[in-house]
């Protein structure tokens, strides 16, 4: 943008306002470098500075992060004798904070002694080392503030608070909450919104949604806080119970509620909500927002309709690396290894580079797809040829994709050579590859460097259980079975989701709570009873009761029985499980399906499982 220079008339206070009125416009409008060409521009043309013109100049300097150009700036003030000016001050510290000089933004604080009696200086400060993660400082500096009598505003709070939105500082996010009680801040809109978002962060669901349920008023802001920390804590069935709510109460969505709704539709398999939330997008002319777009494909990817996932995609004007990664993790996940490598390829012939989070998914991929020299070829490509670092995330990928082709000792190699130290999740790789190939020693030194990392992950000590169990090594099960009590470990209760009619329905192992249950057990028995009916060899036959006789109602059966029950022959059911589904789950979803006129898809915690007619897409591969 082209800056006209400003004519100077004999007034220099007019000349000046309009310099003044010039510059206010163009940081207002964000015109950042035009401000402070202008600027120049009025000093060469002999206007003299004022304090009127130094916030702006001040502020077009902070957004563009031009700390030499600031210093300079100050000794402009300094000069022109503004800076005992209270919003030239504020001005001031907000630059050095922005600018990351933080002990500069300081000494302007402390050698001005009117800044050391005004609430917007602190506030600044306050601001700055909220800014700069500067936590002791800012709660040093508040205390000083309270004890000089400096009087606290909602502005302080709003600075103060999002520099305590973690765990560890939930303690002094609760002391500020009473603070606001005492000084009648609370009723202020913005002020509790700052509050709800500190403890949905910290993970203080309870205190958070008490909160909420108090607030005599409750803008958009307040819905999507309490929408995005249930959902950023995993606690999809709240968000989805809340976003009715929301829309009872007349509340109109914008696209942060719809990010957190659509990644609770994808973590419960809602793909009806999920759709209803498109058809919003759409009506509400956010079609063209990328964050929803990517949301989408994830959502319709974890709740298995692929093809839906590869529409949103498609119909994408601009894809990022996000968009990419999502589809391609979204083939992997179902099994379509060489689909995800063939998108990989084409993102990019596209111009677009791979970050980690791309490499991920196309390892994931090859790992379910058992696609190993591709996965490998990938895995060196990553440093030699797109120098990312891989972190232990790769390696966990590798290690699987390794010990699931049975090469344990490549895999161990691998660890052994990784540059950066291994997580838990690579160990663990590493423990369920035995467990598929029935290696125990080398199971028990996995385990061992296991649960070194995570003493408490009771998958770990199940895992290994089960090993022992199938190797018929009864003492191995005592023994972890010992450990676990005395470690007070208890085994995560598996469930699943059904979705039916917009509504999600939630079993657990053994679950006799809902209200079809006497039906649902019905036709479990009818199920069980059918599929051990003569159906091949006596050895097939042998081995199917042998499995069979051996398994508990674990919840996906009985959302499979749920399923059967409330839908027309040829329909889909879909099931999601929070755990990797069971060897005897996993046969009995495949006998089932031989026998009645549907398709299951499961979900479990690894990847996708396709059912139809007595075959799974894993092709026992999981």
């Amino acid at each position: 943008m082209n800056v006209k220079l400003l004519t100077t008339t004999r007034n220099g206070a007019t000349a000046t306002t309009q310099w003044n009125t010039r510059l206010r416009e163009l940081a207002k409008q964000c015109l950042y470098s035009e401000a402070l060409t202008l600027y120049l521009q009025m000093l060469r043309s002999g206007s003299p500075p004022n304090a009127f013109c130094f916030p702006f100049v001040l502020k077009s300097c902070a957004s563009l992060v031009l700390p030499f150009s600031g210093k300079q700036l100050h000794c402009h003030v300094i000069r022109s004798g503004c800076d005992p000016e209270p919003f030239v001050l504020t001005s001031l510290i907000s630059m050095y904070c922005r600018c990351s000089l933080i002990d500069d933004a300081r000494k302007v604080f402390d050698e001005n002694p009117k800044s050391r009696e005004l609430t917007v200086c602190y506030n600044a400060l306050l601001s700055g080392y909220a800014l700069n993660s500067r936590v002791f400082n800012a709660v040093t500096l508040f205390k000083r503030m309270r004890k000089v009598g400096v009087s606290v505003n909602s502005v302080t709070l709003l600075a103060l608070v999002p520099a305590f939105s973690v765990p560890e500082f939930l303690g002094v996010g609760r002391s500020l909450h009473g603070c606001c009680v005492k000084f009648g801040l609370d009723v202020d809109l913005s002020v509790a919104n700052c509050l709800l978002t500190m403890y949905m962060k910290c993970g203080s669901i309870e205190c958070g949604r008490r909160l909420f349920d108090q607030m005599p008023e409750k803008g958009l802001i307040s819905w999507n806080a309490v929408i995005s920390g249930y959902a950023q804590n995993g606690l999809a069935t709240n968000v989805l119970e809340l976003y009715r709510e929301m829309l009872a109460r007349g509340v109109c969505p914008d696209p942060v509620t719809l990010v957190g709704v659509l990644s609770s539709c994808a973590h419960l398999g809602a793909r009806s909500v999920g759709g209803e939330v498109e058809q919003l997008i759409k009506s509400n002319g956010f079609g063209l927002n990328p964050f929803l777009n990517n949301a989408l494909i994830n959502m319709y990817s974890r709740c298995g309709n692929l093809v839906k996932a590869q529409a949103v995609f498609d119909a994408m004007s601009v894809k990022s690396v996000v968009s990419w990664t999502a589809i391609i993790g979204g083939y992997g996940m179902h099994g379509h290894g060489e689909i995800a490598i063939h998108l990989f390829d084409e993102m990019i012939k596209s111009g677009i580079k791979p970050d980690g989070a791309a490499f991920v998914s196309v390892l994931s991929a090859c790992s379910h797809a058992g696609l190993t020299a591709e996965g490998m070829d990938y895995f060196t490509a990553m440093e030699g040829k797109y120098r990312l670092q891989p972190g232990p995330e790769h390696y966990s990928c590798v290690v699987d994709l390794l010990g699931r082709a049975g090469r344990l000792n490549e895999a161990l190699e691998l660890i052994k050579s990784m540059q950066v130290e291994p997580d838990g999740a690579v160990w663990g790789a590493l423990l369920g590859a035995c467990k598929i190939h029935r290696n125990i020693e080398l199971a028990e030194f996995a385990f061992e460097k296991v649960i070194g990392r995570e003493p408490a992950n009771i998958g770990y000590y199940v895992l290994l259980s089960n090993i022992y169990s199938e190797a018929k090594n009864l003492e191995g099960v005592l023994k972890v079975r010992v450990m676990m009590r005395e470690r007070k470990l208890k085994k995560e209760p598996g469930c699943s989701y059904v979705e039916y009619k917009g509504k999600v329905h939630l079993f657990l192992a053994g679950d006799r709570s809902h209200p079809q249950s006497e039906e649902i057990y019905r036709m479990l028995g009818e199920l069980e009873t059918l599929v051990k009916e003569p159906n091949g060899s006596k050895t097939n036959q042998e081995r199917n009761k042998e499995l069979l006789a051996g398994m508990g109602v674990h919840s996906e059966k009985l959302a499979i029985s749920f399923g059967l029950l409330n839908t027309e022959p040829g329909a889909e059911i879909v099931v999601i499980k929070n755990l990797r589904v069971c060897e005897d789950c996993h046969l009995f979803l495949k006998l089932v399906s031989k026998i009645v006129d549907r398709q299951f898809v499961v979900r479990d915690a690894t990847r996708f499982h396709h059912f139809r007619d007595g075959y799974c897409s894993c092709k026992d591969y999981w």
